[in-house]
């Protein structure tokens, strides 16, 4: 008896894949983390001063920037292999660019608004 899976053209998720998607998912999350207390900082500096050397800010597009790739990089093998990873992985491996597009999304509208 054949198995219906193969007739589909089902294949299971390479070795490793839970693994890759967690850990992408949680350097994702550190790193765009690790770009709020640079920004915070920055904009602290721009209203307190003149000065025109502020390096927080680009550092915290720089720490952003790295988390949003990372995000992707998680999030193609998450949508991929979606059907057959444990709802656990899948709700981590879709988290950071949730994050990402609720963030932007709250930031246009803002924008809008004032």
């Amino acid at each position: 008896m054949a198995d219906p899976r193969a007739a589909s053209g089902w294949r299971p998720p390479p070795p490793g894949t839970f693994q890759k998607v967690r850990n992408r998912s949680i350097w994702s999350v550190a790193v765009f983390a690790a770009s709020v207390p640079p920004a915070i900082i920055g904009i602290g500096i721009s209203n307190a001063s003149s000065e025109q050397a502020n390096v927080a800010i680009p550092l915290a597009f720089v720490f952003w920037t790295v988390g949003a790739l990372l995000a992707i990089w998680a999030a193609f093998p998450t949508v991929r292999y979606w059907e057959h990873l444990p709802s656990q992985v899948r709700l981590l491996g879709a988290l950071p660019m949730l994050t990402i597009s609720l963030f932007l999304s709250a930031a246009l509208v803002g924008a809008l608004l004032a």
